[in-house]
């Protein structure tokens, strides 16, 4: 099989599988390439309420494919920038289920998430510095949001790969699951975000982010949802908020 994104939305839930199994699920420039229109795609389905970013097999991703960096002018460290925005852009809940090696352009994506959950095992490393590649300031700048500005320049000056309860230490990952319990833990928690507002997540994503000059727009927004008015009700009467805001 040709190495390929593949997706599938089951139950208001868009799980994205990398695979290029023969190659550790590297990025292939057409990868690259895909993921932007594939985000697109998914966010303009209305009943689309998360996204699971994950690698086939026990591998996330290894990184950028590196033979397609052979020729001087290659473009794929910008292609992958352009996928990484992308991902980081798409107005839903994401979350990164790894395991094995979530290196280079993999550890790229995975940070472009929300949120990263590890299987034990597996090992994390940004590895520019190994091919005399610059790591793009925005890379950059995520990178260090997530672990701190030392945490993020060890990673960067040493290429080298540090290992599960490291990642999770340094916040580079949310949660480390014992073997074999990434798939049921991603699972209910992706349930959780399902049961709660998507009000609430969709401004909450952009403040996080760095947002300031919303704050009206979502007061309006939550003032034509009624999604208080239902979340209050529910809590009264003990039973299941029905919100109704989908963006």
């Amino acid at each position: 099989m040709e190495p390929q994104l593949q997706h599938r939305v089951t139950d208001g839930v868009a799980t994205v599988v990398i695979h290029n199994p023969a190659k550790r699920n590297a990025m292939t420039a057409g990868m690259w390439r895909a993921l932007p229109e594939l985000l697109e795609e998914l966010a303009a389905d209305r009943d689309v309420r998360a996204l699971v970013l994950t690698g086939a097999g026990d591998t996330f991703c290894a990184g950028a494919d590196i033979s397609g960096l052979r020729e001087p002018d290659d473009r794929q460290p910008s292609l992958a920038l352009r996928a990484e925005e992308a991902l980081a852009a798409f107005p839903r809940p994401t979350l990164a289920a790894v395991r094995g090696y979530c290196v280079g352009g993999g550890c790229q994506l995975a940070a472009a998430c929300d949120l990263r959950f590890a299987e034990e095992g597996a090992r994390f490393g940004v590895t520019p510095a190994k091919l005399g590649i610059v790591y793009p300031s925005a890379s950059t700048r995520r990178l260090v949001s997530l672990v701190g500005p030392a945490a993020a320049k060890y990673l960067l000056y040493s290429a080298e790969l540090i290992d599960d309860e490291r990642a999770l230490r340094t916040g580079l990952v949310d949660e480390l699951l014992p073997a074999g319990g990434l798939d049921k833990r991603v699972e209910d928690f992706v349930r959780v975000l399902l049961a709660r507002s998507p009000l609430t997540q969709a401004a909450a994503k952009e403040f996080a982010d760095g947002r300031t000059d919303r704050d009206a727009h979502w007061a309006e927004q939550a003032r034509r949802s009624g999604d208080r008015a239902e979340g209050v009700a529910a809590f009264l009467e003990r039973r299941p908020p029905r919100f109704t805001y989908r963006g």
